[in-house]
């Protein structure tokens, strides 16, 4: 007779459970919407709309969005006093870490004005 998923971790050695539900909070804390990190971090709406000078409504719509600017993600999670990290991931290369992504670098507008 076939058993459920609970049964067969029901009948797991205790250690083997305490591993598997470890990694499932560690899973789930990975996938975290923007309002999952606010309130995980105990911040309401209202104080991070304080932080970016908006209303309350504008974050409860942020936190909803399904695409947004870089730009506007990095200020959302300044305001919840996190930084934003982007990692590459391309075949046969470690994960490169992206840095001041769409910023130019003082070198390239020097190049651009003596090209001018």
């Amino acid at each position: 007779m076939p058993r459920t998923l609970n049964e067969v971790i029901a009948s797991l050695p205790e250690t083997e459970r305490a591993k598997i539900e470890a990694r499932a909070r560690q899973l789930v804390a990975e996938e975290m919407s923007l309002q999952d990190i606010r309130k995980a971090i105990g911040k309401t709406q209202t104080a991070i709309a304080k932080r970016l000078k908006v209303g309350q409504d504008a974050v409860s719509k942020l936190e909803t969005r399904t695409d947004m600017y870089i730009s506007t993600l990095r200020s959302v999670l300044k305001a919840m006093g996190g930084e934003l990290e982007l990692i590459a991931r391309v075949p046969d290369r470690p994960p490169i870490r992206l840095k001041e992504l769409g910023a130019a670098s003082p070198r390239r507008k020097r190049d651009r004005r003596a090209a001018a």
